[in-house]
């Protein structure tokens, strides 16, 4: 191949890869929130098989989550333009009712939610 030939086509590669850039951004900031945490009790150790309740406060639909053995959860891409509630449940107790904000930009929220399971 000619040296000349071999010249266009990295300035084509690159070109390519300065265009698709911007589109990268976007994508990356389409895919919403995502709220994580851990459910403790009050020693903090963790709760493992909790139900965590979260609600989209605009529609009232509910998303549960049945939380692992380190007593984490997550709910992934969640709309940034509505608020939510969280909270967890474990046999009959529950935790503090905690808001996520629309106004909140960060893209990973992160809520621990404690159970007095006596």
């Amino acid at each position: 191949m000619k040296p000349a030939s071999v010249a266009a086509l990295i300035v084509l590669w690159l070109g390519l890869v300065a265009l698709a850039a911007p589109y990268k951004d976007k994508k990356d900031t389409a895919t919403g929130k995502v709220v994580t945490g851990k459910i403790l009790d009050k020693h903090d150790s963790p709760l493992a098989n909790s139900v965590v309740y979260l609600t989209n406060t605009r529609t009232r639909t509910i998303k549960t989550y049945i939380a692992g053995q380190d007593g984490s959860y997550r709910f992934p891409a969640l709309s940034p333009d509505i608020d939510y509630e969280v909270y967890a449940q474990f046999n009959g107790h529950k935790s503090d009712t905690k808001m996520v904000s629309q106004f909140d930009n960060r893209s990973v929220i992160n809520i621990d939610l404690r159970i007095d399971a006596k």
